[in-house]
């Protein structure tokens, strides 16, 4: 039997995160995959694919609807469905090497199969053809991930046309027709996906808002943006069932609010209500670790509560985002390594990449209020933006939380062009404790779409500038 210092079950963006810190740090780390390929969920069926997709529409949907045009750029689009799929898998695949290298690249050996624990200190991995193998270690990491939340009464499958994401990643044909079950953000990204290409897109959702969590101002702003481009919604709808004929998907439904029940049809039907913790013959038994209702391993700094066995990402507490996982593998294998490993869960961003995007740190204003904190608020409109405004980009805000007495800034939300990567700013001004003054005093280029933020918390004072 093999002796590793250290073994991590599962090869996404934790588990690879984790393998590759391991390695700079002189630990001698096997990471175990069963998919076949690295990067786990994010890379092969997830995050990536998905970028890829919504990145190509963007282009098409621009070309076809009348935005080239209005920049003088006359063109009449074609859809090639199959090349899109190929550009989408051939980025992918580049991916997947890319990991795969940096794990030659740190020393840390790749074990092709399925891992499962056997005991402390034990990870017997079952090969494609079969075989067995045991990998003894003085550490484990359990980095499993997620899967799509089943939805009761409805039967997903993938070949057919009830699918999940990861099914709504490939489908053959553009639909006329699509129910998306679940106003989050795997809903709204692939749903703006096949709506761009021409699908009619309906959304149904079992609360009366969308995008639960995220700041209300937002959500219903951008939900108002999503009808712009013609979103349907069905809000406080419960589903109650769904059905195949191999033609086209029946969803029946009704108000959560009580009344009566209705019946939809489209040529596909995309279950994405979220995602649950992935523990599968994973062994957990065989060391006394025993899930919560919900499946997720409890963790304290990572440790499960057995002595050498430790969780991160998807598959523990915390918000299901790749960054998150990232952080915690960061951490986690410093503190294995006898560092200080910490992860400050009061700054994990969220965003969504629909067009516009939407982006998220810290506080929401719901929250805020919740637990009686004072605080200002600094508003901008993309709409007083100059770069906005030149690209015809108009839609959405940034709106800055600080605290009302020390002016530190408590969150960020914003809808609008490239506020995923804007964001990044106040996570950083926040990681060190800065107030929306050190924002709004600092000098941003022009002009930019950056310039948002910084009128934004030139705003929680009152002394906006451009608008």
């Amino acid at each position: 039997m093999a002796q590793y210092d250290v073994v991590i079950i599962g090869g996404g963006p934790g588990g690879y995160n984790a393998a590759t810190r391991a390695g700079q740090l002189g630990l001698k780390a096997a990471i175990v995959e069963g998919r076949g390929k690295l990067g786990g969920t994010c890379l092969n069926v997830g995050c990536m694919p998905s970028k890829a997709l919504l990145h190509a529409s963007e282009y098409f949907d621009a070309a076809a609807n009348g935005e080239f045009a209005k920049l003088g750029i006359e063109v009449k689009p074609k859809l090639n469905l199959d090349q899109m799929m190929a550009q989408k898998a051939e980025s992918v695949e580049a991916l997947t090497k890319g990991v795969e290298f940096i794990m030659k690249k740190n020393k840390v050996e790749y074990v092709k199969g399925w891992g499962r624990i056997d005991g402390p200190g034990k990870v017997v991995v079952k090969a494609e053809d079969g075989s067995e193998r045991t990998l003894e270690t003085k550490h484990i990491v359990i980095a499993t991930g997620s899967e799509p939340t089943p939805l009761p009464g409805v039967t997903v499958d993938n070949a057919g046309r009830i699918v999940d994401s990861t099914g709504a990643l490939s489908l053959p044909t553009v639909p006329k027709s699509l129910i998306v079950v679940g106003a989050g953000v795997i809903g709204l990204e692939l749903g703006s996906v096949w709506r761009r290409l021409g699908a009619e897109v309906t959304v149904v959702e079992y609360l009366d808002r969308i995008l639960p969590g995220t700041d209300t101002e937002v959500a219903n702003a951008f939900q108002k943006i999503l009808g712009k481009q013609g979103f349907k919604f069905k809000l406080g709808a419960k589903v109650t069932g769904a059905t195949d004929n191999g033609k086209q998907a029946q969803l029946t439904l009704e108000p959560v609010a009580g009344g009566d029940a209705e019946t939809l049809q489209a040529d596909y039907v995309l279950v994405a209500i979220g995602r649950r913790p992935f523990t599968q013959g994973l062994g957990l038994e065989t060391v006394g670790i025993t899930p919560d209702k919900r499946g997720v391993i409890a963790n304290d700094h990572y440790k499960t509560g057995v002595d050498g066995i430790w969780v991160i990402g998807d598959v523990t507490s915390g918000p299901m985002l790749a960054h998150k996982a990232e952080d915690e593998a960061v951490a986690c294998i410093e503190l294995i390594a006898g560092k200080a490993g910490h992860v400050n869960y009061d700054i994990i961003p969220g965003v969504i990449y629909t067009k516009p995007e939407v982006a998220t740190v810290g506080k929401t204003e719901d929250e805020l209020k919740a637990s009686g904190v004072a605080y200002k608020v600094g508003k901008f409109p993309f709409l007083a933006n100059s770069r906005a405004k030149i690209n015809h980009e108009t839609d959405g805000f940034v709106k800055v939380l600080a605290d009302a007495k020390t002016d530190r800034i408590l969150g960020a939300h914003a809808v609008g062009p490239n506020v995923g990567d804007m964001i990044a700013e106040i996570c950083v001004a926040m990681e060190f404790g800065g107030s929306s003054e050190d924002v709004a005093r600092t000098c941003h280029p022009h002009p930019t779409r950056s310039e948002a933020i910084r009128q934004a918390a030139m705003g929680v004072e009152g002394w906006t500038m451009q608008a």
